[in-house]
């Protein structure tokens, strides 16, 4: 057995209660002459008391140990590094600040407080508090206050008849009383249950943290995303000038007999295609809005007027600091739920052996039964007991045996949990290293792409002015224009995303609204 600095201490003595305590009868007896009797306490009874109390700090069961979590040395490095790179400096804990947008952050502040997940969250978290309450009072003492009052009339052929008249008439039965009951815990049953009581509520605590986190990026996803389909938008629109140009263009040389029905068809239908794809942005659009509008606690289309102007896609900074391997995990919030999980476990194996022993609970009661209610009080009506109790299981059919043997094996469940849920951390944070830095490669290829693009698009506008090409040749470049532009803004919404994505892995942006601190007091 495991024995920890906790013994309950008896703070008073158990006095018989009976004449003797009476203050009128003990200046009666003094004035008289006669002698009370003195209870002594003998050295077998002070011996058994300390047996008592020594037994009351055994707890039995195996003690939680905090599990090593696998760690490496340091973060991934990519073999070819963007411009923006990942720093292990210590993490800006609202790190949605990072990309200096007011209206992302202003809309994270609104998420925290609106948003309705968060406070389905934090319900779940007062009613695993009141749990918790509820298995830790068996801690302490049960005491009540009790009182009646009945009109009765016993059988005349019974046993006894209070009333002295064969049942022949009723009497009143007065009664009031103080009654109290205490188990005490020799084996550390109940301190086990405390214990995993306190787990499971770390687990609760830990599962609103994991609920903020996605919260906090889903409202950054959905957000660059909108930014990201205004862009796309704008860059359509001005492609669709450029085209409806060219649409002149070819109808101005076809009065002028120099193009073709050809040319001015195929401008025509350029300009057509170029417009088919504005109405799936704008539905685009509409949707992400509402998507902000329900994690803000909003009706549909509630940020219309506030998010329907164009913005420009969040930007990332130069660096990014992601702090060290070693902090991972106590921050990410589903490994401190895992091993919240994995402790509570394990104190469940030391309640199911606390079951294999004796329960031993202190009992008593004092009070006064009267069957006139000027009697009720009086020390004649006086009624007291006190006592310990025990049960000891003898034959259960193997049930406390098979209670341990599943305990047992869902703590093996719980310490495999652990390990999957930290190895999954660690391949999720590497993906998003690599995501964040191919994403910047890709963007800045784009960008040369685009810029090659907008440099042919000239080119051949001129040369089919000058009636050195086709207009078809004008048509290609631009929608090659048009491609490169589009795959330019995804990409560089994609680099703003993948950034969220790594802050989410990493498990950054609970610290400030839920400290760990402030949590433990509200326990």
């Amino acid at each position: 057995m495991n024995f920890v600095n906790y013994a309950p201490v008896w703070r008073g003595s158990l006095l018989p209660l009976g004449r003797e305590a009476d203050p009128k009868f003990a200046s009666a007896a003094h004035s008289s002459g006669s002698k009370l009797p003195r209870h002594k306490v003998s050295g077998h009874s002070v011996a058994l008391v300390l047996s008592l109390l020594t037994l009351s700090a055994c707890t039995v069961g195996p003690d939680f140990q905090k599990p090593q979590a696998p760690q490496i040395s340091e973060w991934s490095k990519p073999q070819k590094a963007a411009a923006s790179q990942a720093v292990a400096e210590t993490m800006d804990e609202r790190w949605w600040d990072v990309f200096h947008d007011p209206k992302l952050s202003a809309l994270t502040r609104r998420a925290l407080t609106d948003n309705l997940d968060l406070k389905l969250a934090s319900s779940r978290l007062q009613q695993s508090r009141a749990a918790r309450q509820v298995i830790t009072a068996d801690r302490y003492p049960n005491t009540a206050a009790t009182g009646s009052y009945v009109r009765k009339r016993n059988s005349g052929e019974g046993l006894s008849d209070p009333s002295g008249h064969n049942g022949n008439s009723a009497f009143n039965l007065w009664d009031a009383g103080f009654s109290a009951s205490w188990e005490l815990d020799f084996w550390g049953r109940v301190r086990r249950e405390t214990e995993a009581a306190d787990a499971t509520l770390e687990v609760a605590e830990n599962d609103q943290r994991g609920v903020l986190l996605s919260v906090l990026a889903e409202t950054a996803q959905d957000y660059i995303q909108l930014r990201g389909v205004q862009s796309t938008r704008a860059v359509t629109e001005e492609n669709l000038d450029v085209a409806r140009h060219s649409l002149k263009l070819s109808q101005l040389r076809l009065a002028d007999g120099v193009a073709t029905d050809l040319d001015v068809a195929e401008a025509a239908a350029q300009v057509a295609a170029i417009e088919s794809r504005l109405p799936a942005l704008e539905q685009r659009q509409s949707q992400l809005i509402n998507a902000l509008s329900l994690l803000m606690g909003e009706p549909p289309q509630a940020l219309h007027a506030e998010l329907s102007t164009d913005a420009p896609v969040p930007q990332t900074p130069r660096q990014v600091a992601i702090g060290l391997p070693s902090q991972l995990a106590e921050r990410r919030p589903d490994i401190r739920q895992a091993e919240a999980r994995l402790h509570a476990a394990t104190a469940n194996i030391g309640v199911a052996k606390g079951d294999f022993y004796p329960r031993i609970t202190l009992s008593g009661n004092v009070g006064s039964q009267a069957m006139q209610l000027s009697d009720l009080g009086s020390w004649g009506s006086r009624a007291f007991g006190i006592g310990p109790q025990f049960s000891l299981p003898l034959f259960d059919g193997g049930r406390l045996r098979g209670v341990l043997n599943l305990r047992e094996a869902q703590q093996q469940e719980a310490a495999i949990a652990y390990q999957q849920t930290v190895l999954r951390a660690w391949h999720e944070i590497d993906d998003q290293l690599t995501a964040y830095n191919a994403s910047q490669l890709r963007r800045d290829s784009l960008a040369e792409a685009v810029r090659q693009n907008q440099i042919a698009l000239r080119t051949a506008q001129q040369q089919y002015v000058e009636g050195v090409v086709d207009f078809v040749n004008v048509l290609t470049v631009q929608g090659e224009l048009l491609a490169t532009q589009q795959q330019w803004v995804e990409s560089s919404t994609g680099v703003s995303l993948a950034m969220v994505g790594l802050y989410k892995a990493l498990g950054g942006g609970w610290e400030s609204v839920y400290p760990v601190g402030e949590m433990a007091q509200l326990r």
